[in-house]
């Protein structure tokens, strides 16, 4: 089975996302994925998609919160995801 990836598109002087980096971290504790972090001021093009919505968190590559990130929300998408897995 492949490591699931959380990916955090963010931004530099952005509360919001200090805040989901925490949540992220936190989650860490009891899932076992690899985080990744995407200063979306790296990218014209990511800047175009979510420059109003940071943060971002996808979930292999899946969009699955935006803007105020919700740690239980997270954690029932990984749970959903391990289910999936197993079946």
């Amino acid at each position: 089975m492949t490591q699931t990836k959380i990916t955090l598109y963010t931004r530099k002087r952005c509360p919001l996302c200090d805040k989901a980096k925490l949540t992220l971290v936190d989650l860490k504790k009891d899932w076992d994925f690899t985080l990744e972090e995407i200063d979306i001021e790296s990218s014209d093009e990511l800047t175009e998609l979510y420059g109003l919505m940071i943060p971002v968190v996808h979930i292999d590559g899946e969009e699955v919160g935006f803007g105020v990130v919700n740690k239980f929300d997270i954690s029932n998408r990984l749970q959903e995801k391990k289910a999936k897995s197993k079946s």
